[in-house]
């Protein structure tokens, strides 16, 4: 019997609960599947299974052997797919991760036009207030912004970013423009509570100076779009991606302000397991979403001859 053979049989063992199950599942005899476990439990030397008259249970050497069986013919799937990609047409499960917000206005339509293209990829997106680390069992692709994540992990940048401060023309009326960063402890900050990054500090470079401010307002949130709301609403001043914020800016509804300041990157990346590199619906997903994003209407201007 071949190993991955073997490992197949014991798993099938073990979840079908009995040897007359696995009998029947098999189209074999109760005894021929009792010869086959001892024949398993003989050549390794070891006990994997306590038998009574109607069910069966692992010992620890089984648990053991059950735990990196189930691993290993995972392994093997993934590996037989990922041979066939290359001339495979995309099919299968695709688990996605996204922001909330973002993935609301711009990851969900993105699914909707590759779900068209590509009818046979069944695709689950969950959204969550803060990313999912990786690995994960339950996600494939996870959609990040700013500081590229593990290095063990594959990161595909799939549309640029910058992280803008931003008024309504209305509250740079009554309260002034600031001219400097240090100026933004005089106004009322919009300030986002997310993620693991330092409460109301704000990080804002120009050329080799770099000044953190800690800002202060009456409002404070931990869901972006709230957030903007309350920016167009002209209760202060917010540091928003330019995604959220370029058609606003464009309207006219929001100004930037400190323009020529740098704050901390926030390029958008699709992440991914290594192991998945080669995948052919992981593939054509990070390329439908990078296309998707490089056309939408909604999102910033962009030099995008350097994808």
């Amino acid at each position: 019997m071949n190993a991955d053979t073997e490992l197949g049989f014991f798993c099938l063992l073990v979840k079908q609960g009995s040897l007359a199950a696995t009998a029947r599942e098999l189209n074999l005899t109760p005894p021929a599947v009792s010869r086959r476990l001892a024949q398993l439990e003989e050549r390794l030397g070891v006990r994997l299974l306590n038998r009574s008259t109607r069910r069966i249970s692992l010992t620890g050497e089984g648990e053991v052997y059950f735990d990196n069986a189930l691993r290993i013919l995972s392994d093997i799937e993934e590996m037989e797919r990922l041979v066939c990609s290359s001339r495979a047409a995309p099919k299968g499960l695709l688990r996605v991760n996204a922001p909330l917000g973002f993935g609301r206005s711009y990851i969900g339509p993105a699914i909707s036009a590759f779900s068209q293209r590509y009818p046979d990829v069944e695709v689950q997106l969950h959204l969550t207030d803060r990313p999912i680390g990786l690995p994960d069992e339950a996600i494939d692709v996870s959609i990040r912004f700013g500081e590229l994540p593990d290095s063990r992990l594959i990161a595909k940048k799939i549309a640029t970013n910058r992280r803008l401060l931003v008024a309504s023309p209305a509250y740079l009326r009554a309260a002034g423009t600031p001219a400097y960063p240090h100026d933004l402890v005089q106004h009322q900050c919009i300030v986002l509570r997310q993620n693991e990054t330092a409460y109301g500090n704000w990080r804002l470079a120009r050329g080799k100076q770099t000044e953190t401010v800690k800002v202060r307002g009456k409002l404070s949130t931990n869901d972006g779009e709230v957030a903007l709301n309350w920016a167009l609403d002209g209760h202060g001043i917010l540091m928003r991606a330019e995604w959220d914020v370029a058609k606003y800016l464009r309207s006219g509804r929001l100004a930037q302000v400190l323009a020529d300041y740098d704050t901390p990157p926030a390029d958008i990346y699709a992440v991914y397991l290594e192991r998945l590199n080669l995948s052919a619906k992981v593939a054509c997903f990070v390329g439908h979403l990078r296309d998707y994003l490089s056309h939408h209407t909604d999102g910033p201007s962009q030099d995008k001859s350097n994808w």
